[in-house]
Parts: structure tokens; sequence; C-alpha cells
């Protein structure tokens, strides 16, 4: 296969993968010489004589990213009906073609394509969508109420995880020691190592129920919240920003983050926390949290300048509608915003029948978050201020209307035809679509009038200054600016009308759809009550109660199987957000129906799954490998085992903070912006470093999300990027985190801290510095290996520091050092603090 070839392989590739609906590939196709492309080409022929060729939607196609991405080696094929496929090597051609000749590659690539090719096939009209296999998926299965499977084991967890080990002849590990599972505990519950004081109460109480005082303890903690919202908040893809290029800064975004805290410390029913944020303005709308609730569905990336507001308007709702599904279905529905989905039961008039839900929602900024006695004399306030400087504001906005007509018309003239026929109509005649695009003009329309001011010039300027000045001797009935929240509400009574999108283009519609379900769960239209008292459309309430109906198979058996992933680091299903059929099938499925009958029948409640889980031998043994074990189960599907877990970069954070006692416990409020690494310039839209030692030591949940720049630990750590629901982090092992562990000046400081309070706990003595160190970070004492070990490393970098001494260079000493240590000494023990918040035994839960 020659330069030559490869380049008309590359031309090839950029015709099959055109932007209409007609670039198609010839049925049969084969670019390229190698005789294995012709061989896989064949054997997929073969195999799907007789099937439905591929619609005309299913042959667009894009070259793939990743490892297989250049030119290089590329080969494309068609199968069936023309579907595009393309292999292709990084760098060698020679590389690709003894990969695919290897007859044992060529053999899974065959089986791969074929098994591709029908699943891919779209369904002609008038036929039945779905076939029996559909139907009998085990995610759209009613909930079961299995039996206990009869085991010696008392606990109904570990009677079916027994009986999954004992067929395999597997058996669960031995329990943990006690300080191992305090540590657990603690870390899965409040995201905080245990304190020394905590550790030896546990040790010194034998009663057998010790442990569940201890659950009972961490979940009543405000930190539990803080915790567990951390992985809420994975998942409805909450950032401080906007995104994209300019990604300003949304003001009170950070009360979703507080709600979601209140609300798991609360205990708040699940199937309450859903509806408030699907509808909370709908269904509680005396409540302004529940309204901040409904945040969940702003937290769509939004380029806010965007000229076209038709395009804006469709990207944030199939933002909402991908994150609706995932985080509350446990379903990628993405596949079908341009077509039927591929693998799963999910219709193209599916998606869109969700997506109508939301069609009437728009942006709600002014949320007055007080209630009661509060707001009513709030209110009252505010109407006696502007009442008595009515006439002054009036003067005031008049002088400005010239310079706001200004920038209005400048914005309008980027507007499309269809804006600007909106904006020209009395708002009374815009239809509900014109509604939605006029509600995006005027927002980003609004100017702060102090920079409208800014322009006046002569007589106006004057006479503007002389207004402020009478504005300003009504500054005691002034209330001030309220607290306000940000959510959603809806535009009036009637919604715009949704239809399936060709390609998920906006410019294209085709057929008009009704709000409704999953067919493959309910077929019929959706019963959708218009709230008139509200001026809303009472689509997201229809939706709310049908999310939380106990019949629906999806949203308790989804977060029965959350909770079980965030314990275990693995879920019963591994794909938390994905119950389709390219997701995986559940290890334990009679487990995880139990589960999720349980967590209905216990009021939705989560606390009450902590608790069930934790109190199991399951959780509670070692995670110690066993060699035969291992080979039978080298994944650890079946649970022989605890599995150990890296901390995230938040824990890792917090957990430096509180060993230092540096961590400040103030919970809620704005988030913080701590100050950025040297020579890491500032991010577009902004960071305001926080000058107070004591809130740039928050807690990492009150980190401020910047979309496009996150916090360097956290990214280091694997942060998800905020753009899209993270149901599952990765853990990675990268030389940047050992770099910022190392060389970061705030782990730096958080070793000086940390040593500090080894000087105050153990004085000079290097043997009990050593235990109290061990005792503050690793919850435990040095065995005497390690003992003599950080004994002879005392001895060494003494040395080497007290030449570094000599030499002036700067030395890390701890903080409130005692008098009379020799500095050496006590530089060595920072050094000695540092490295063990570098280790594994630090970062990781076993």
């Amino acid at each position: 296969m020659g330069r030559t070839r490869i380049a008309t392989t590359r031309m090839a590739t950029t015709t099959a993968a055109g932007r209409g609906p007609t670039a198609t590939v010839p049925a049969g196709t084969i670019i390229g010489t190698s005789t294995t492309t012709r061989a896989i080409t064949a054997a997929v022929t073969a195999r799907t004589a007789g099937r439905r060729p591929f619609s005309e939607k299913a042959r667009a196609f894009a070259p793939p990213r990743g490892p297989f991405s250049s030119i290089e080696g590329l080969v494309l094929l068609t199968v069936g009906g023309g579907c595009p496929i393309v292999l292709t090597d990084r760098d060698r051609p020679t590389t690709s073609m003894r990969l695919l000749n290897d007859l044992r590659v060529l053999a899974a690539l065959v089986g791969i394509l074929a098994a591709a090719v029908p699943l891919a096939a779209e369904t002609p009209k008038g036929e039945d969508p779905f076939t029996d296999k559909d139907r009998a998926w085990w995610a759209f299965q009613p909930i079961g109420r299995p039996a206990v499977p009869v085991a010696t084991e008392e606990h109904p967890i570990d009677a079916f995880v027994s009986a999954r080990l004992a067929a395999k002849g597997l058996s669960l590990n031995a329990p943990a020691d006690k300080v191992t599972l305090l540590r657990r505990a603690t870390f899965d519950l409040i995201g905080l190592p245990p304190t020394v004081a905590e550790v030896e109460a546990f040790l010194a109480d034998e009663s057998p129920d010790a442990f569940e005082k201890v659950i009972d303890r961490l979940l009543a903690s405000p930190h539990y919240g803080e915790r567990w919202a951390r992985h809420w908040l994975d998942l409805a893809r909450y950032a401080d920003s906007n995104g994209f290029k300019s990604d300003e800064t949304r003001p009170n975004a950070w009360r979703y983050r507080d709600y979601v805290v209140r609300s798991l410390n609360d205990d708040k029913p699940y199937d309450r926390f859903v509806k408030e944020q699907v509808a909370g303005d709908e269904l509680y709308p005396d409540d302004p949290w529940a309204r901040v609730a409904t945040g969940f569905n702003r937290h769509y990336p939004d380029e806010s300048n965007a000229a076209n507001l038709q395009q804006r308007r469709s990207e944030q709702l199939l933002d909402i509608t991908d994150a609706f599904a995932s985080t509350f279905l446990g379903l990628t529905v993405g596949c079908a915003k341009c077509h039927n989905h591929k693998f799963d039961p999910i219709l193209q008039k599916d998606y869109y029948r969700l997506q109508s839900f939301f069609a009437n929602t728009a942006e709600d900024d002014e949320i007055l978050m007080l209630s009661g006695a509060e707001r009513a004399d709030y209110l009252r306030r505010r109407a006696e201020w502007d009442q008595a400087t009515a006439s002054i504001r009036a003067e005031m906005n008049g002088l400005l209307e010239e310079v706001r007509q200004d920038r209005q018309s400048h914005l309008m003239s980027k507007r499309t035809d269809e804006t600007k026929a909106a904006a020209a109509k009395a708002p009374s005649e815009r239809t509900p679509f014109e509604r939605q695009m006029m509600a995006k003009h005027q927002w980003q329309f609004l100017y702060e009038e102090a920079s409208l001011a800014k322009k006046l010039k002569g007589d106006k300027k004057e006479r503007y200054a002389e207004l402020e000045v009478e504005l300003a001797k009504f500054a005691d009935l002034d209330p001030g600016e309220p607290p306000l929240g940000m959510g959603v509400r809806d535009l009036g009574v009637d919604s715009p009308e949704t239809h399936v999108l060709r390609l998920s283009n906006y410019a294209a519609p085709e057929e008009e759809v009704q709000p409704g379900f999953l067919t493959i769960l309910a077929p019929g239209p959706a019963e959708v009550a218009a709230r008139q008292d509200l001026g809303s459309t009472g689509r997201r309430t229809a939706l709310a109660q049908w999310l939380t109906d106990p019949s629906n198979p999806l949203p308790a058996r989804v977060m029965a199987n959350r909770i079980w992933h965030y314990h275990f680091g693995q879920g019963i299903v591994g794909t938390p957000s994905d119950f389709g059929r390219m997701g995986e099938r559940p290890t334990h499925p009679e487990l995880l129906d139990w589960l999720t009958a349980r967590f209905i029948d216990d009021g939705w409640s989560l606390k009450s799954m902590h608790r069930l889980i934790m109190t199991s031998k399951t959780y509670q043994q070692a995670s110690s490998r066993q060699e035969a074990a291992a080979s039978k189960d080298p994944f650890n599907r079946l649970l022989w085992r605890f599995p150990p877990q890296r901390l995230e970069g938040e824990v890792i954070r917090d957990s430096m903070l509180a060993v230092a006692g540096k961590l400040n416990p103030e919970m809620g409020g704005p988030s913080v912006m701590p100050p950025l690494p040297i020579g890491m310039p500032e991010p577009r839209g902004g960071w305001r470093a926080t000058l107070d030692p004591q809130e740039q030591s928050r807690r990492s949940l009150y980190i401020f999300v910047r979309r496009n720049a996150r916090f360097p630990m956290m990214e280091a750590f694997d942060m998800p990027d905020t753009h899209e629901s993270c149901s599952r982090r990765n853990t990675t092992t990268t030389a940047p985190q050992a770099l910022a562990l190392l060389n970061d000046q705030e782990t730096i400081d958080w070793a000086r801290g940390f040593a500090g309070r080894v000087l105050a706990e153990a004085g000079a003595d290097r043997a009990r510095q050593v235990d109290a160190a061990y005792l503050l970070a690793y919850n435990r004492r040095p065995d005497g290996f390690e003992k003599d070990a950080a004994l002879t490393f005392f001895d060494k970098q003494q040395d080497v520091i007290a030449d570094r001494i000599a030499a002036s260079e700067p030395l890390a000493l701890p903080e409130a050092a005692l008098d009379g240590v020799d500095p050496a000494a006590a530089a060595a023990l920072v050094d000695f603090c540092h490295a063990l918040l570098n280790s594994n035994e630090f970062v990781y839960t076993n």
C-alpha cells in the first residue's frame, strides 16, 4: 500500500464525510489495496446478506478521533448498504498492514462489524420498532423483589454476594482491621480523614455496634452533605461560569451547590430531590430552594453572546435532554437526536418528546431567596423605596434611553431575520417560540446603568450626576440588593412547537411531537395540565411525576447503583449512566433489584442505603489480594475483596488541609478563588484570588469552578470536564500529579503546617515525631521497619539541609516551630511530613 493510495484514501474519506445527507458511499466500496480489507468486506457482506440497508442518515461519516486518527495507513471500506468504516494507523502503513493481516485480529474485526450492522439498521416506518429482545432488556423490566438467597450470612447483601462467590468456589475476604475500616467509612461519608481522637475512641469501643455508631455519627455530620454533593455536582455538570470563549461568571450558581448540600444533609427523599430539580418552580412555587433546584436545567454551557439565538436555544435543549436522561434514567440518548438509537430501543421521536418538556423553559436569575415574614418585609421596604424615588429614576432612565437604544440597535443588527421580526412585535403578539428568542435577546441586552452613564455628554451628563445625588438621599429607605438564586421557569402556559430535527439541525425541522416518555416504557402521550395560576405549562410537573413513580423501572434502580458505585468504586452496573446495550450488564442483578426495592420501601432515603451497605461484611472486608481469588476473578467483579480506591483531587486537598490543621470548616456561600500557581496565566473570565488565608482554606467543594480553566490540583487528579455530565471519574497516574504534590507551594505550606502540629505534639523527640506524624497522616503508628527507615531519613536529610544552610539556600520550616529546635532538624521534619503527604497510603483508601 503506497503513499499515493493513502492520499487517494484521504480524499475518499473527505467525500464520505460530506456535510449533507446525500454524501454516501456505494455499497461494497473498498478504498485501499489490502487483501485483508477485502476479506473483511466479503465476510461482513456474506453475514449480513438480506438485512435492511442503512438509512441515509447512517451514511454520514466523520473520521474517528483518538489513537487511530491520522491519515497514514488509513483504510476505508463500506459494508451492507454503504456505511463507511475506517481502519487506520497513527504513523506507519506497514504497521496497519501487519495488524490487519493478523488472523486473530481479522476474526475479531469481522465479528464486531457483522454484529454492528443489524444494530445500526434503520427500522422502516410502519414496522414495529421494537423486538422481543428490546422489550426483554433487563433495565426496562419492572423492579423485582427477589428472595434473599439461603446462606449462613445474616445480612441480605452478604447473602447475595456470597452466593455468587460460592458458585465460583470463592468467599468473602477477612474483615478489615478497625483503623482501615474507620478511614474507609470516614472518607466515604465525609471526605476527610478521621482525627486521632476519633481513632482512639473507636479502638477503645469494643461494643458489637461500635461501627454502626460510627456510621450514624458520620451521617449526622454536616460534612456528609459536602462529600456527597460533589458526586451529584459531577452528574449535574455544575460550574460557576458559562464556558465557550468568554466563560463569563454565573454570579449565583453557587446556590444550587448549597441546595444539594442542604438536601443531602436533611436526607431529603430522593424522589422529592428529583421532583424539585425537574419542576420545583411548578410543584413548590413558594419554596425558593425548590426553585433554585431547577438550576439542574441551567448548568448547560452557554455561548451567551451568540448571534444566532435559534441555534443557541437548540444547543441548550440538546444539553438539557442529554443530561436529564443520563442522570435520572441512566441512558445515553444522544444518538437518538439524529436517528433511532442504534443499540437501545430509543426512537428519534422519543428524544424530542422528552425535549418538549423543556421547550418553554427560560433562565430565571431573579429568584428571591427569602420566604415568609422576611420576604414580606423586604417587598414592603422595596415598594416604599420605589414609590419615593419613582420620578427621579424615571428621569435618569430617560437620559440613558438614547445610549441604550444605540447599543440595542448595534446588537440587533447581528440578529437573524426571525429575531428581528420578533423584536418588532408587541410582547402580547409574539408566539411562544418568539418569546423564547426575545428572552435570550433581552438577557444579552442587559447593561449596567453605570456603564451607560459613562457615555453621556454635556448637559445630560451633568443632569444625571445631579439626579444621582438626589437618589442617594433615599439610601435609608433602600433595602439593598436582595439575595438571589438561579433556576428556570416557563414563559407562559403555551409552549413553542417541538419538532424532530433532521440530523439534530434546528434549521431542518420535520414532524411535530408532543410531550411524551420513552415509547418502550410509556408509548402514549403524556398527560399535561397547564398551571394557569403560575403561568406555566405544567409539562415538567408531568415529567417529574412519571420519573418518580415507583413503577418506573429506571430512576430508583439507577440511583441505587450510583450509591453502590460511590462506596465500592464500581457499580453493580459498571456504567452508572448507561444501562443500555453499550453499557455493562449488572454483575449481581438480583442484588440490584433487591436494593432498589428496599430503597423505595425506605422512603427513597440515601442515608438508609448507606447504613444498609456499610453494615455488610461485603463492605467491611479487607482489600488484601488473594491470589487464588484473583486467578478466578481478576477484576474483582464478584467482590471477593473490598476494591482499593484512590481519593479524588478534592478529597486529597481537603485531607492535606485537615492534617495541616488549616481546614476552614465554614459551609456554603459564594465560591472562593484560591491563588493560582505561580506562572499560570489568569483564565479568560477572570480569577480574582481570595486574599483571606481562611477563605483560601475552605473545602474544595467551594472552589470556583471555571469551565475552561479547572483549578490545577483538581484537574491533575481527574476532575471531570464540566461541559457534560460525569457519572464515573477517571483514575489516572500521571506526572502532573506527582509534580503538584511535590512542587506546588500550597502543598509545601501544608507540609509546614503538618510539621508544626507534630512539633507541638511530640517536641524535639524524633521517635515521638515519627509516631505523631503517622497518626495524623495514616491514623496508625509505624511498624518497626517504618520507624527505623524514618529515623535514618532524618539523619541523612538533616545533613543535606545543613549543607543548604551553609550555602544560604532558603528552607521550608515548620509553622510555629518550638524555641531551641535546630533549624536543620526542623526543616528535615517538614520534608518528612511532605513525603507522607506524597505517599500512596495518604491518597488511597483500602
